[in-house]
């Protein structure tokens, strides 16, 4: 069984047909990669796996059960978490109060209430921000990271709860190539607990990562293989040399 199924899934926005009868799958410990131009439907893809968007038409499926008109919380409770390509980090809280409010979240308020629930999950905390190389940071606000030490915040927050799918957007934008470098360095050990579904624009990082690339055109699935099979791809050679 699939990890995760999409069936004919359908989006529009008034006469813009963002997604036209797109087909994904991912499995269990595998990352996908998700390339193409701008504004082909990649982060609407996201958008509506996570629940931020509800498709017309299709079916999304999750640990084979249908979770087309499920609400976002339930879907983050059965284990799916979403990163989106704009940072957004509690910039006023610590770097450890961060990951801390995000294990918090996957608990109910009945059971964090009159709990002492920052020194039980003191030692998960920590762990986390050791994974991610910015436990020397712990007490600095989150907002006087660098742009990198913030996206690789928010990657550690998306995965401290433990969900089985990382939905992320464009994680390494904005960054420089050796932070780009890093960011995938960190990301390869995951695959041992979660599955990954990645959007991207650096090629050469989609490629080196990902166990399969899905790519997307005008809505549409132009192609889908192993990275070498997308790299020889024509069709793909034709897009991104006339529209990327």
């Amino acid at each position: 069984m699939a990890l995760l199924e999409v069936k004919g899934v359908c989006k529009t926005f008034g006469k813009l047909v963002a997604l036209d009868a797109v087909n994904l799958t991912v499995e269990n410990q595998q990352f996908h990669g998700l390339i193409g131009p701008n504004g082909s439907g990649k982060s609407t893809l996201l958008k509506s796996i996570a629940g931020a968007e509800r498709p017309e038409e299709g079916t999304l499926s999750f640990l084979g059960e249908d979770i087309s008109t499920t609400p976002p919380a339930i879907r983050a409770r059965r284990g799916m978490s979403l990163k989106f390509q704009i940072t957004s980090v509690f910039n006023l809280l610590s770097v450890y109060d961060n990951i801390l409010l995000s294990l918090q979240a996957a608990h109910s308020l009945l059971s964090l209430a009159g709990s002492r629930s920052r020194q039980k999950l003191h030692t998960q905390v920590l762990d986390t921000l050791s994974e991610f190389g910015i436990e020397a940071r712990a007490d600095d606000l989150a907002g006087n990271l660098s742009h990198g030490e913030q996206q690789w915040l928010e990657i550690a927050m998306a995965l401290a709860p433990g969900p089985r799918l990382l939905l992320l957007d464009e994680p390494t934008a904005g960054m420089s190539p050796e932070e780009r470098r890093v960011t995938g360095e960190l990301l390869r050990p995951i695959k041992e607990r979660c599955s990954m579904l990645i959007v991207e624009h650096d090629l050469d990082f989609i490629k080196d990562l990902s166990d399969v690339i899905t790519v997307f055109d005008q809505g549409q699935v132009l192609d889908n293989g192993t990275p070498e099979q997308i790299e020889n791809s024509e069709r793909v050679k034709e897009v991104y040399l006339t529209r990327v």
